[in-house]
């Protein structure tokens, strides 16, 4: 694993986060265009945090404060190929649910259902189903809710 500092984006890091999502799964299969990341990263009521490996900028997180039900809700999450498999994802979201613990019982987020990596991966972080919306985004695909008590 790799030794990471994350923190609050830059403006310049808004938009490498935006061009990561944009080239990435499952921004890619739900047809995000490069202009609805670059719009989700730079929304003012987000929060966006990215993880820095040596100084290097590996990952990024897009968090709403008050999401599902007054809930912290996790917007999206990615991480550069380079770093995929050294724990970044990992430490972003352990670093949410750190950060909204103290003010918040829960944590959301949502996975679509052709993305089972991601949902093993929340899963083996605590997570679990709590609905499902059926062709929400894309038809022949659902969108999965998942939730973790933060305490």
């Amino acid at each position: 694993m790799v030794e990471l500092d994350i923190t609050l984006a830059t403006e310049e890091e808004r938009d490498w986060a935006a061009g990561l999502m944009a080239c990435s799964d499952p921004w890619v299969r739900l047809c995000a265009t490069p202009e609805q990341c670059r719009a989700a990263c730079r929304d003012p009521g987000y929060l966006l945090y990215v993880a820095h490996a040596n100084g290097v900028a590996c990952g990024a997180m897009v968090l709403q404060r008050r999401g599902v039900a007054g809930s912290p809700y996790v917007k999206s999450i990615v991480v550069d190929e380079d770093y995929r498999g050294q724990r970044v994802g990992a430490a972003l979201m352990e670093f949410a649910e750190n950060l909204f613990r103290g003010e918040a019982r829960h944590l959301f987020l949502c996975v679509s259902s052709f993305n089972t990596r991601a949902r093993a991966f929340y899963e083996r972080l605590g997570y679990h189903a709590a609905g499902e919306f059926n062709d929400y985004i894309m038809d022949g695909a659902s969108e999965i809710l998942m939730h973790k008590r933060l305490r």
